[in-house]
């Protein structure tokens, strides 16, 4: 199928479900789909479409799925959206849309996945988000978000996260530690658990981590996930980040932090992928790193470390580019050998613990 949406689907007053995605529509999305009152899932994701998303998509009260991912939508999103709807998951990633994110999702009481990247949005940390009960996946990478990204140490916001993709963006400012320590969900690890919750299955996230740009598929809650990545956050990693044990990926690259690599409280057991390249990070790779079973890649290339790069399991895996562009760094796989000695440091007693706020 091509072409403009149907005209005649949007005339079925009891359709509940219209799936057209990845079939070359174009055109306008019409505001008449509002129309189709029974209408409970609507993907029109991977198309050509072009134009605003309609303003009364927010008066649809039985929609709980909305996905317009990978489309040409364009102008200022100013949906409204009604206190008392039904919607679970909002995919409107790859678009062209502008403005700022919607303060009336704050109605949207039910939402568990909510991606805006990869847009033109501009705003700051939408912080009210955070009072959403149910958000598992919050994606607003790739948009002009910019500032601070401030929590206090009383409150408790989005502590139901599993994946939080804030990358390329310009915020600024400290890492936001309180932040980290109202991520309750990730401080369990649970391999059990399923990709659905209220009878809803998640649908696709392109997540980069490990280098690529991947697709988590059904599988959402077991990848736990923080890429903060390709933003101009500074100070020093906040040792909170230790206690979110349930973590798979964690992405600090491209950003402007110091510091040392903070020992954590406990042992991010699970973690598979660490990246804090292209940093202003000091201090020694610390021996704690080198337990980390699970870890497949590490990248902690151009930034100041020193000292010999730890052996055993998973760090003799790795290759050059996880270290290079640290001039103080020897031993394996570097060229350069640590003089004298086995090549493994002893464990420092100073990764940072002190140097937070």
């Amino acid at each position: 199928m091509q072409g403009s949406i149907p005209k005649s689907l949007l005339s079925q007053p009891h359709l509940d479900s219209l799936i057209l995605s990845q079939i070359y529509l174009s055109g306008p999305i019409a505001s008449t789909i509002c129309e189709v009152k029974m209408l409970s899932l609507l993907d029109f994701g991977g198309n050509k479409l072009e134009g605003p998303i309609p303003q009364c998509l927010g008066e649809m009260s039985l929609l709980w799925l909305f996905d317009v991912t990978n489309n040409s939508l364009s102008g200022i999103v100013n949906t409204t959206f009604s206190i008392g709807n039904q919607l679970q998951i909002i995919n409107i990633d790859g678009n062209k849309l502008e403005g700022k994110v919607l303060p009336s999702l704050i109605n949207c009481k039910y939402l568990g996945q909510l991606d805006l990247g990869n847009n033109k949005l501009n705003d700051t940390f939408p912080k009210w988000l955070g009072a959403l009960p149910d958000l598992r996946i919050l994606s607003l990478r790739s948009n002009k978000l910019h500032g601070p990204i401030e929590v206090s140490r009383t409150e408790t916001i989005l502590s139901q996260l599993r994946i939080m993709d804030l990358s390329s963006n310009e915020f600024s400012g400290k890492l936001p530690a309180s932040l980290f320590d109202s991520f309750h969900a990730m401080k369990i690890i649970n391999d059990n658990m399923t990709t659905s919750y209220l009878g809803v299955q998640y649908d696709s996230l392109t997540i980069t981590t490990k280098g690529l740009d991947l697709q988590f598929v059904k599988a959402f809650e077991a990848n736990i996930v923080i890429n903060l990545s390709n933003n101009r956050f500074e100070g020093y990693i906040p040792r909170t980040i230790g206690d979110l044990i349930g973590l798979r990926t964690l992405n600090f690259s491209h950003n402007n932090l110091k510091g040392h690599i903070p020992a954590s409280r406990h042992q991010l057991s699970v973690v598979e992928s660490l990246d804090l390249s292209f940093n202003k990070i000091s201090g020694e790779i610390p021996q704690q790193l080198a337990s980390l079973t699970f870890l497949a890649v590490l990248n902690l290339s151009h930034n100041h470390l020193v000292g010999c790069i730890p052996k055993g399991k998973q760090f003799d895996t790795f290759e050059n580019n996880s270290n290079k562009e640290n001039d103080g760094l020897c031993g394996f796989p570097l060229s350069k050998e640590c003089g004298g000695g086995d090549g493994v440091p002893q464990a420092s007693t100073h990764f940072g613990l002190d140097q937070e706020e």
